[in-house]
């Protein structure tokens, strides 16, 4: 009685699967195709995208290659080349690097004006737009008045902006340049006090705070303790 039933059940799943394979295998089949097809597809495509990447590697380190002996203006035009029909990633450090190299030969004025143009490009991310921004302002310091270079650092300046501290940094420097102390002190106070500051940054504003307090004394701050001790006295 048991083999009966066995027979039967065995019968009854070979017409299940036979009525399946009739229904649906084609379906099953042309899945499997398309799975393998999909396999080999991606397979392909990230062979293509690695060797597109090591060749645009091999590329940006020939157009750097003038650079490395001196010819920064020969380097900016290769590197300009190159950004233009390199990959995404590649092509944004070549315009950094070639705005670079414009500042290296000397060109400060279009240095400062190719930061300037990736500072505005939309399609940048927000980082790399102000890196371009805070680059552009290092290299006005030595070019443009106070004024200008304030105006191109105020948008660092926001709370939360993990260039606010090197930009403070900036303006201070831009302030003592200009002979503005009250400015200067105004801008590094924030970054000397700030723990969450790199200490190298706060040695820096340090310094150039000292400079301040040398030409025209303490702050205001200090005022009321220099007071107070005379008072005791």
């Amino acid at each position: 009685m048991v083999d009966l039933f066995n027979e039967v059940s065995e019968e009854l799943r070979r017409d299940r699967m036979t009525r399946f394979w009739r229904s649906y295998g084609v379906y099953v089949i042309a899945l499997a195709v398309l799975i393998v097809v999909a396999t080999a597809a991606w397979a392909g495509w990230d062979y293509w995208r690695i060797q597109r990447s090591e060749a645009a590697g091999a590329r940006y380190l020939d157009a750097m290659a003038p650079a490395k002996a001196g010819d920064h203006v020969e380097a900016t035009k290769a590197l300009e080349a190159f950004a233009l029909e390199a990959p995404d990633g590649y092509a944004v450090l070549a315009r950094f690097r070639a705005a670079s190299e414009k500042a290296s030969a000397g060109e400060m004025d279009n240095a400062v004006g190719a930061f300037q143009i990736l500072a505005e490009d939309g399609a940048l991310s927000p980082e790399l737009r102000d890196l371009a921004r805070y680059r552009a302002a290092l290299l006005a310091v030595d070019t443009e008045d106070f004024a200008a270079v304030k105006a191109r650092l105020d948008p660092l300046m926001a709370e939360g902006n993990p260039f606010a501290a090197s930009a403070r940094e900036l303006l201070g420097l831009a302030a003592v340049k200009a002979e503005l102390w009250e400015d200067a002190r105004t801008a590094l106070a924030p970054v000397i006090s700030d723990t969450t500051v790199p200490s190298d940054v706060q040695a820096r504003a340090q310094i150039l705070m000292d400079i301040v307090i040398g030409k025209v004394g303490p702050g205001a701050e200090s005022a009321p303790a220099a007071v107070k001790e005379g008072s005791g006295s």
